[in-house]
């Protein structure tokens, strides 16, 4: 049901590649966001184009609307939203702890109100299997509990043993004609909780490994610092995911420091606000030092958008408010960062990837 086949390193960094029933995925990879079964502003056939071959949907949103029994009627995501490549889904479980006073937690699950009419509905290991196996995607998330940043050393604590019994109850009763279930090593910045919650999860022998937890407020340098932890205590021949990173800057970091899977709203999100990524850091297009700048985004890009139209007629776009605009920046954002991920993999494998690193962060300003 799921390959995973690790061709070339380069010191932590990993090159390899991870087949599922969909598609074949050349790792490291960006996966995409598609919250609600699309990723905001783009078809499918255009995120594609960008070079996505899997990209990310929500447990959580797709089971408030449209309901997983109707998108298993459709057939499955796949069908539903006609993507062709694969599709990793979460547990939820970010989405229902970040409510904050709109649940409850305990030990069987998570009573939490729905942000869209504040009906009540309860979350367990038990039925977010039964919602994520009805969605159907390649890879399937164990419900876990992401404990904030900061937190008590306690809370974290209680948070991964939490995420351990769950992920055994997930385990249990997860089954699917293909679809993979991947645990998640949880313990915070807390480098010994993170090296019992890897120990634990890893244990229970699943076919992949998100790493969560981190992004979610921390300083980068924490997080690179928990990744170096957990580098040594993951089993290398399995795929590590880590959860919610997309900036370019973490991306490389993230790679050299063995991480294979990445997912982020963060670049269809600036996008929006009409924010792009460029080989020099980020650009603002609505600023008006681009109103008369009729070259590309960037010149030594080949996307949609910086073939055909320029710096000022895409803040033209932005600041008319028209959805042109935003499309635009969008395909831009996501075909950067899987071009990006292309040359880190090219890097992995000529055994480059040191002087890829040194010369990213040369001309990257973030």
């Amino acid at each position: 049901m799921l390959h995973f086949e690790i061709k070339h390193t380069c010191g932590q960094a990993r090159r390899g590649t991870l087949t599922t029933s969909h598609s074949t995925i050349e790792t490291p990879v960006f996966m995409p966001v598609g919250t609600q079964a699309t990723v905001k502003t783009a078809t499918p056939e255009e995120v594609w184009e960008t070079g996505s071959r899997i990209l990310l949907a929500n447990t959580y949103h797709l089971y408030l609307r449209p309901g997983h029994e109707l998108v298993k009627k459709a057939g499955g995501l796949h069908r539903f939203m006609n993507w062709p490549g694969s599709i990793l889904t979460d547990s939820g479980g970010f989405q229902v702890f970040s409510l904050g006073s709109m649940n409850k937690i305990g030990d069987d699950g998570v009573l939490f109100s729905s942000h869209l009419d504040g009906s009540k509905h309860m979350f367990t290991p038990e039925s977010v299997m039964e919602v994520e196996m009805a969605l159907g995607a390649d890879i399937a998330m164990c419900f876990d509990q992401c404990a904030p940043f900061p937190a008590d050393y306690q809370d974290v604590k209680k948070a991964a043993y939490r995420t351990y019994d769950w992920a055994k109850r997930c385990k249990a009763v997860h089954h699917h004609d293909f679809q993979n279930l991947f645990g998640i090593v949880q313990g915070g910045t807390f480098a010994d909780l993170r090296k019992m919650s890897a120990e634990q999860i890893c244990g229970l022998d699943f076919p992949g490994y998100g790493i969560g937890g981190l992004s979610v407020g921390e300083p980068k340098e924490k997080m690179y610092e928990i990744l170096e932890v957990l580098d040594p205590l993951m089993p290398k021949e399995k795929p590590r995911y880590l959860m919610g990173v997309g900036s370019p800057d973490c991306l490389v970091e993230g790679v050299k420091l063995g991480v294979d899977m990445f997912d982020c709203v963060l670049p269809t999100r600036i996008a929006r606000n009409g924010t792009v990524f460029h080989p020099t850091g980020k650009l603002v297009l609505r600023n008006a030092v681009y109103a008369e700048d009729f070259g590309p985004i960037d010149d030594t890009c080949s996307c949609y958008a910086c073939r055909n139209y320029s710096r000022a007629y895409i803040r033209h776009l932005l600041k008319a408010g028209e959805v042109l605009g935003i499309r635009l920046t969008t395909i831009h954002n996501l075909h950067f960062l899987q071009n990006l991920m292309a040359k880190i993999r090219e890097a992995i494998e000529k055994d480059t990837f040191d002087v890829f690193y040194r010369d990213f962060f040369s001309q990257y300003k973030f």
